[in-house]
């Protein structure tokens, strides 16, 4: 790259020779002591004649303008070299080159230490986002960590059910929804962390209250993010709209089977900076567990779940609850750094 500069540098700036008359230089001056002797020039080789005056020496302690000049424009080449190789806001191919726009941070309670007989420490991560990569998702998720919040619009009134007790129930959570749709947005307090699977995933913010009535933001992928699970700390959102308000930690290795399925249904967003041994300790959290049979799908539900539900709660499949942590685990606070 060196060569390549200086080359230029001399090509078009300081000498205005033709492309073919410069061959090769050597930079004795940069190479320190040779023989006992300090270096003190810089050659540059041509393959013109000296009788044609293309074949010169500059002494290194020569002050000239020649000089000036010729250091002055590799400065200047190498300067426009480098913005046009890598441009602003270009986007990263791993998250350990992606680029951190904005920071986050999350508090959790009810995470159990070791050692501690109550879990009642609060518990803080901070999340670095990559807001050159996800600009959609990661915008929505600075808001969803204000007490603001995220604006969005009440889910329409579903006058489906069967029993007079459960239809009163829904029409009184909509009316509260619309009362409050305009002034209040969605935001993580008192948010849970709804399920763990062991070095696969950690999924965190499930809504709850006034906020179940919303529509689910539309997490929208931006063109060229190539962005993977690729180490442990990676934090993720579910493409589309379907995986609710929440999102998801990735607490495994590149080329775990985990990753594979996040990077097929999730847009990475961002990385844990501080706080990984909160990240092990959510990942080691006992959960709900069945004999490993899928018994969702044995009694007619889902065969997976991509976001929180309410379905335990009016009589849904059996072990709607699998892998929900045994305590429940709370965000506390939230913020931007």
């Amino acid at each position: 790259m060196l060569q390549a500069i200086i080359r230029t540098a001399i090509v078009f700036n300081t000498f205005a020779l033709s492309p073919s008359t410069i061959l090769g230089f050597s930079l004795d001056s940069f190479q320190g002591r040779q023989q006992g002797q300090r270096a003190k020039s810089i050659f540059l080789h041509s393959n013109d004649t000296p009788e044609n005056g293309h074949n010169f020496r500059l002494d290194t302690h020569d002050n000239s303008p020649t000089r000036r000049n010729f250091f002055a424009s590799i400065a200047a080449v190498s300067t426009a070299f480098i913005a046009t190789t890598l441009p602003a806001g270009a986007l990263a191919a791993s998250t350990a080159d992606a680029t951190i726009t904005d920071k986050i941070f999350i508090e959790f309670k009810g995470i159990p230490t070791a050692g501690a007989s109550e879990p009642n420490s609060s518990s803080r991560i901070v999340i670095g986002l990559f807001g050159n990569d996800a600009p959609q998702p990661v915008s929505i998720l600075k808001q969803l960590v204000t007490k603001e919040g995220y604006k969005s619009k009440c889910k329409p009134l579903d006058t489906s059910r069967l029993l007079q007790k459960e239809q009163l129930e829904a029409n009184k959570v909509y009316n509260s929804c619309l009362e409050n749709e305009d002034t209040i947005g969605v935001n993580y307090d008192y948010s849970s962390v709804w399920r763990v699977i062991p070095n696969q995933r950690i999924d965190v913010g499930a809504v709850t209250g006034k906020f179940v009535a919303r529509e689910n933001p539309n997490f929208q992928d931006s063109e060229g993010n190539a962005l993977l699970h690729d180490s442990p700390g990676v934090v993720s959102v579910r493409r589309g709209n379907d995986g609710g308000y929440g999102f998801t930690i990735f607490p495994g290795h590149k080329g775990d089977v985990g990753a594979a399925i996040l990077d097929e249904d999730n847009i990475v967003v961002g990385k844990v900076i501080d706080g990984m041994d909160v990240v092990q300790r959510l990942n080691e959290m006992p959960v709900v567990k069945s004999a490993g049979v899928n018994y969702m799908a044995l009694t007619g539900g889902p065969n997976a779940k991509n976001a929180p539900s309410r379905a335990c709660r009016y009589g849904g499949p059996m072990y709607c609850n699998e892998n929900k942590p045994l305590k429940k685990v709370l965000i506390e606070k939230t913020g931007i750094l």
